[in-house]
């Protein structure tokens, strides 16, 4: 969406991500390195691009070949086993190999813009990591952070003075290039992000049932922001500048921020893996749909993201796309794409 908003008709851009879907497709907690796939393509001696026919060694599941299949870009893999260290020598082979001018660091929601303390922040360390491998390389890098307070973790209000005004406000238009993507890809923030851009507004429950993301008029908007001044104000992403490794990262999260957002997503990985699956069956499910939309009604939510349904219901993360099949073919109506509708009681 930023490419069809920054870039239209130039030539395909190289997206460097990470390989970390969050328990949602990857029932492994944390991130995959290049030894977690088949099938990669080397760019550079660090860098392996993720092509449409590379595969994660089961258990682990990725995104990212799906994505390459269906979009134009390239994507190469962010490695953090190696810690900022590892992840700026990529963007400077990156750099040497291409020719690159400059790079676009993006982080949708704004906790990159963390100082490591906040209470409700909850996946502050792949941002720390990547802010410090920025700071890290000569390459100019522009900081960008997309729909403010989407990510659910700090609120638009707390970001507001940690960022310059909006240099774009994505659109319909902007999001019709990844509208395929969208139907089916498991970010929550990516999903409000092009709602909003389609003109959703109101109240959005996620997944963990925290606090509710309002989808305004603000939430389309990207922003630019100082590097040097988000390190300055991210604690954790001072401390990993030297690291050389995932476990050294991690153990300063646990120091700075309290937790360690893999230790979260062990624990999860855990319940999850005792906790019986219900069967997708039409009847019962529309019957607990029913239940969770006249409590969400209760709370003023009147959009959800489909990763909340899922996990309102009781159901696993595969089943996900069968929920969505099912209430698509029977309350069409209700469903804003990429989210689903709670109307008010009529």
């Amino acid at each position: 969406m930023l490419d069809a908003a920054l870039y239209a008709g130039q030539s395909p851009a190289l997206v460097l991500t990470y390989a970390w879907d969050r328990l949602l497709i990857d029932r492994v907690p944390g991130p995959r390195g290049p030894g977690n796939f088949t099938g990669l393509r080397p760019i550079t001696r660090s860098v392996r691009a993720v092509p449409a026919g590379a595969e994660a060694v089961a258990p682990a599941g990725s995104t990212l070949p799906r994505l390459a299949a269906e979009l134009p870009h390239t994507f190469a893999l962010i490695d953090p086993h190696h810690g900022a260290e590892g992840i700026a020598r990529q963007l400077e082979e990156l750099t040497e190999h291409l020719a690159l001018e400059s790079i676009d660091l993006l982080d949708v929601g704004g906790d990159i813009l963390a100082r490591g303390d906040e209470p409700t922040l909850v996946s502050p360390l792949a941002d720390a990591l990547t802010l410090a491998a920025c700071c890290r390389v000569n390459t100019p890098v522009r900081l960008l952070v997309a729909g403010p307070g989407l990510d659910g973790e700090l609120p638009a209000d707390v970001l507001r003075n940690r960022m310059g005004p909006a240099v774009l406000t994505l659109t319909a238009e902007h999001v019709e290039p990844a509208g395929r993507v969208l139907e089916w890809h498991p970010s929550e923030a990516a999903a409000m992000l092009a709602g909003t851009a389609r003109g959703v507004r109101g109240l959005c429950e996620v997944v963990g049932a925290g606090r509710p993301v309002p989808l305004t008029g603000d939430s389309p908007t990207i922003h630019e922001a100082g590097l040097d001044d988000a390190l300055n104000r991210n604690r954790l992403a001072r401390a990993v500048l030297a690291t050389v490794s995932l476990e050294e990262a991690e153990q300063y999260s646990r120091e700075i921020c309290g937790f360690s957002e893999i230790d979260d997503e062990r624990d999860k990985a855990m319940r999850l893996g005792s906790r019986p699956d219900h069967r997708l069956a039409p009847e019962s499910t529309l019957r607990r749909l029913d239940r969770f939309e006249a409590e969400a009604r209760s709370r003023g939510i009147t959009h959800a993201t489909f990763g909340r349904l899922t996990e309102a219901l009781g159901l696993n993360g595969t089943q996900r796309p069968d929920l969505q099949a099912l209430l698509l073919g029977i309350r069409p109506e209700q469903y804003q794409s990429p989210l689903w509708h709670i109307p008010a009681e009529v």
